[in-house]
């Protein structure tokens, strides 16, 4: 790779913009493609292609012209904040960190964050608005609160809720929810905007445990994720 191309990816990932690096397969000639990169002079067919290839996150070899192309698309992580240090959390964290998310459990409650609860997981004492309006949550983002508690769910919400993540999702039953609501449309939220919080959390298979609970949250974040886009 050329030490452009190169600077064009390493700057790419410092400011966490997903591109895609193009290599046409019969000469060997590369390019990057991306939002935010200079306009490559390639095939308007090879864009639109590097296009749909981010838009499902999925390197692969196409065909366009009569020439084979390899998009090796280079995408930030994925992120998971997870509000509350419950049972529920400790099951999810390392399921999520399988599905290749980096994982955040936050929680200002310190006896609750130990290292012995979350093991290779990033975990954050500070409030959890705090945390998440530093995070600079982007489409790649997904946040879940788990505490039941509104002093640390409802801030956290109010933060996820006015970013682009792309899963929100809320412990509790309909009527907790249902209270949620109310609280979250006197704090001026329209109903558009709320409907994106997913609640109860979690696809209904029935789940009962911590674990059960933690699997459909993360068959949820994965559908949502890849249902976004693959359509």
């Amino acid at each position: 790779m050329k030490r452009l191309l190169l600077d064009s990816v390493l700057q790419a990932r410092a400011q966490k913009r997903p591109l895609v690096l193009v290599t046409e397969l019969g000469t060997g000639r590369q390019w990057v493609e991306g939002e935010g990169e200079p306009a490559s002079g390639g095939d308007v067919g090879v864009r639109d292609a590097t296009r749909d290839a981010l838009r499902r996150d999925r390197s692969e070899v196409v065909e366009v012209a009569g020439a084979r192309y390899f998009l090796h698309v280079m995408s930030p992580p994925l992120r998971l904040f997870v509000v509350g240090a419950v049972h529920i959390a400790q099951a999810l964290a390392p399921m999520a960190s399988l599905l290749g998310y980096a994982v955040t459990v936050i929680d200002p409650r310190r006896s609750f964050v130990t290292a012995e609860r979350f093991p290779d997981v990033t975990v954050a004492t500070e409030w959890p608005d705090e945390v998440l309006t530093g995070a600079e949550l982007d489409a790649r983002s997904a946040v879940v609160t788990l505490t039941h508690d509104p002093k640390l769910d409802d801030p956290a919400l109010h933060v996820a809720l006015a970013s682009p993540a792309f899963y929100i999702g809320s412990l509790g039953s309909r009527r907790t929810h249902a209270r949620r609501i109310e609280r979250l449309t006197e704090a001026g939220f329209t109903d558009e905007t709320l409907a994106r919080i997913h609640a109860p959390v979690g696809l209904d298979i029935g789940a009962v445990t911590a674990g059960e609970i933690a699997a459909s949250i993360a068959a949820e974040l994965t559908a949502n994720f890849r249902v976004r886009t693959d359509t």
